[in-house]
C-alpha cells in the first residue's frame, strides 16, 4: 500500500488585504521524519475564545454555544463529544470558518480567522483545512479519482490546474492507495460502499496536504466494523503523519481513540479529559 507524505513547510500568513498569502497551493516535497520525544509543549495550532452562537427559529432565538473556549496543539487528536443539540457540529463549523460566531474570536497559527472576508476563508479551507463529514458529499458525476481532485480543481485557475495536472493526479493516486481504494479509482460513488465513500472523502480532504483535519461524525453512517476501520485510518494519519485532527462524535467509545476529549453540555465545555 502506498503511503503519501504530509509534512508541509508553508504556514498561514495573512496579507494586508486580509487574504492568506499565496504559497502556490502545492504540498511540500519534504519527506516525513520520525517524531522525537517532546521536550517542550507543542505550539497551539488553533484556538477559540468565548465563542457564542445562536440561531433564529421564527420569532425565537435559540442559543447553541454560550461562551466556549477551545484549543488544539499541533499533532494532537481531539474528540469533541456531547449529546445531540449540545453544539458539537456548530463548534466545528465555526472552527472551520463555514459559519461565523455571534461573538468571540478564533485564531489559526496566531492569525485571527473568524473575521476574514469570504474569499480568504475559502482559501483557508482549500489549502490549510481538510474536512470530512457524516454525509460524504461526493459528486455523483465524477469517479473516485476525480472526486479526490476536486479541491485542486477549484483552488487554482483552469490554466494552472491543467499545467500541473499530472502531479495532482499522481498525488491523488497515492492518496487512494493509502486509503485502500486504488482498485476503485474509476468507479463512481454509486458503485462504492459507505466505507469506501468515506475513505474517498478522507483522500479528498488530504489532497491539499492540510495542517488540520476537521471530522464531523465521520463514522455516523457506517456499521461498527467499517467505522472502526475509518477510525484506525484517522489514528494512523495522526500518529504517522503528525496530522492534527478535531473529531466530533456522540460516541464516547469512539472518542476514546483520541488523545483528549472535550465535552459540550448545552453549549458549554463541561469537562476536559
Amino acid at each position: 500500500m502506498t503511503h503519501a507524505v504530509y509534512d508541509r513547510t508553508d504556514h498561514l500568513r495573512i496579507a494586508p488585504d486580509g487574504l492568506p498569502e499565496d504559497h502556490g497551493g502545492e504540498p511540500s516535497s519534504r519527506t516525513a521524519t520520525a517524531r522525537l520525544p517532546e521536550v517542550a509543549p507543542t505550539p497551539t495550532l488553533l484556538s477559540a475564545q468565548r465563542l457564542m452562537k445562536s440561531y433564529r427559529k421564527g420569532r425565537h432565538v435559540i442559543p447553541v454555544l454560550r461562551g466556549v473556549d477551545f484549543s488544539v496543539h499541533e499533532g494532537e487528536f481531539v474528540a469533541v463529544v456531547g449529546q445531540s443539540g449540545s453544539g458539537k457540529s456548530t463548534l466545528l463549523h465555526l472552527l472551520g470558518t463555514l459559519d461565523a460566531p455571534d461573538s468571540g474570536e478564533i485564531y489559526f497559527e496566531g492569525n485571527r480567522i473568524d473575521n476574514l472576508p469570504s474569499q480568504a476563508r475559502d482559501v483557508l479551507r482549500n489549502r490549510y483545512f481538510g474536512m470530512i463529514f457524516q454525509f460524504y458529499h461526493l459528486l455523483p458525476e465524477f469517479n473516485t479519482l476525480e472526486n479526490v481532485l476536486v479541491p485542486r480543481m477549484i483552488g487554482q485557475s483552469v490554466w494552472r490546474y491543467w499545467l500541473q495536472r499530472r502531479a495532482h493526479v499522481q498525488r491523488a493516486s497515492e492518496l487512494l492507495g493509502m486509503v485502500g481504494l486504488s482498485h476503485r479509482a474509476k468507479h463512481r460513488p454509486r458503485e462504492l460502499s459507505g466505507g469506501e465513500m468515506q475513505r474517498a472523502a478522507i483522500a479528498r480532504a488530504l489532497i491539499a496536504n492540510p495542517q488540520l483535519l476537521l471530522a464531523d461524525e465521520p463514522t455516523g453512517n457506517l456499521d461498527r466494523h467499517t467505522g472502526a476501520d475509518i477510525l484506525r485510518l484517522l489514528r494512523s494519519l495522526n500518529r504517522e503523519q503528525n496530522l492534527t485532527i478535531i473529531m466530533v462524535t456522540h460516541d464516547s467509545t469512539i472518542a476514546g481513540m483520541a488523545d483528549r476529549t472535550v465535552r459540550l453540555v448545552e453549549g458549554l465545555v463541561e469537562r476536559v479529559a
